[in-house]
């Protein structure tokens, strides 16, 4: 079959798409692909996962084909591939790596200050945990704009300034320490560039130490001579006695000097009550990501990939057992885990369902007791827009009506278990297929509307707290 060369129109469109949608959605969707080849009809882009070729949204796949037939005056057709070995990328548009091959590849694209990985493996990283590598990290559609994120800023740290800093935010146990590392341990080994990991709580003692044996220079170079500094858990950072201040001082001279910074957050930015003023207002710089509980899927293939590198035996009605009735974060499901691996060694017996039901008893009682009633979310909903239960479950197709309804669906999809066509059913017994559509609808609005992706953590932290006041 002869090879038809639609590069220059396919740069072109992807280009105007980057123009048109902004540098967020371009980071998740776009930067991850790349042009393979073409036939007459047809164009060949590489992605980086069959899960990124599943959820890459309709509408952007109809804007490429659009352009494209517009600039080519053909009727062309896109086939996503995975595993593909695309030709090299320019500088400004580096591809986000996935696998070892690409890994190498975007490290060789990634500009002057991510040189390519050392022919000889630098081991760890001394500041860092093994486990935590993006190889490790399970991706789902509730963290896949953050695992790209990170990525982005691992294959191009200070070079991206809307990524710079990057503030991954979120409840005990979601894996924002883990993405933290994982951005570490990539630009260890796949660069020369230093890196400095630590928490809070270890900046504030450093601060102290350093001024209690008057060696601030020192502390200056430790934290001010890096090229990424990694701080987890920015809140434990307290205010008074000058901590505040030396981190103020440290990003605007990190910031001035074009180095990347990531840090770690239990909650918004904005919420952080004890923070200094001009500091809130730095981390508001850049991106701030929201990491959110597993779904059900996500918390499953979790506890598959944990016994599998412990070389454990645990039957998959066990696995989801676990994760049908524990669906706080990703620490518990491994105390679950942990609980049962423990019996097995002591009592030198097989890990059964029924002993599963026995031993985790008190934990997944201790779960259920943070259940949402459905209710709660429509409720939450119809106060926030002045309207009614009824408006909101019955049939009325009012524009603020609809919009409101879908955010409901959401929601409730989001925060518990339920199906989709158990949301159908309890919005008046509507087919699965309007719940998909209200779902996608909110989905590509969040990715542009940035006041949209607040209201829904508004929305989220009210119906939660309506649940514990109702508990």
């Amino acid at each position: 079959m002869a090879e038809w060369n639609y590069k220059p129109f396919w740069d072109e469109t992807i280009a105007e798409l980057h123009r048109e949608l902004g540098e967020e959605t371009y980071g998740v969707w776009f930067s991850n692909m790349a042009y393979l080849g073409a036939s007459e009809d047809n164009i060949r882009v590489s992605v980086p996962s069959k899960f990124f070729k599943e959820r890459f949204p309709a509408d952007y796949l109809a804007k490429i084909s659009g352009k494209l037939n517009d600039l080519t005056g053909k009727q062309l057709t896109l086939s996503m591939e995975t595993g593909g070995n695309p030709p090299e990328q320019p500088a400004d548009r580096p591809k986000v790596p996935v696998s070892g091959t690409e890994k190498a590849a975007a490290a060789a694209t990634a500009g002057e200050k991510t040189k390519a990985k050392p022919a000889v493996s630098k081991g760890i990283h001394p500041q860092l945990q093994e486990e935590n590598s993006f190889d490790t990290f399970i991706v789902s559609e509730d963290n896949n704009f953050a695992f790209n994120a990170a990525r982005a800023v691992a294959a191009n740290p200070g070079t991206q300034k809307n990524y710079n800093p990057l503030l991954i935010y979120g409840g005990t146990g979601l894996g924002k320490t883990h993405l933290m590392q994982a951005i570490g341990h990539y630009i260890y080994q796949n660069s020369d560039l230093k890196i400095l990991y630590i928490t809070g709580e270890g900046f504030m003692r450093d601060f102290v130490e350093y001024t209690f044996q008057k060696k601030m220079s020192d502390f200056t170079k430790k934290y001010r001579h890096v090229d990424a500094l990694l701080i987890d858990d920015i809140h434990t950072i307290e205010k008074g006695a000058g901590t505040q201040d030396e981190l103020f001082y440290t990003f605007e001279e990190l910031y001035k000097k074009r180095k990347q910074m990531v840090f770690t957050c239990d909650r918004p930015i904005s919420e952080l009550k004890n923070m200094a003023p001009r500091l809130q207002s730095r981390f508001q710089w850049g991106l701030h990501i929201d990491l959110k509980p597993p779904n059900y899927e996500t918390r499953f293939a979790i506890l598959k990939k944990k016994i599998e590198n412990r070389n454990v035996n645990i039957p998959d009605e066990v696995l989801s057992l676990i994760s049908k009735n524990i669906s706080s974060n990703v620490r518990d499901l491994e105390g679950a885990l942990n609980k049962l691996i423990a019996y097995s060694d002591i009592v030198k017996k097989p890990i059964t369902l029924d002993i599963a039901q026995k031993e985790l008893i008190d934990m997944f009682a201790s779960q259920k007791q943070g259940n949402l009633p459905v209710e709660n979310i429509q409720k939450v909903v119809a106060n926030y827009f002045n309207l009614s239960l009824v408006d909101i479950k019955g049939k009325k197709r009012n524009k603020g009506i609809v919009r409101a309804r879908h955010i409901s669906m959401f929601l409730m999809r989001k925060m518990t278990e339920y199906s989709l066509t158990e949301i159908g059913e309890i919005f008046g017994g509507r087919d699965h297929t309007t719940v998909i559509n209200a779902l996608e609808k909110i989905e590509n609005e969040i990715q542009t509307d940035t006041s949209l992706y607040s209201l829904l953590q508004e929305l989220e932290r009210s119906i939660k707290e309506s649940g514990t006041k109702s508990g």
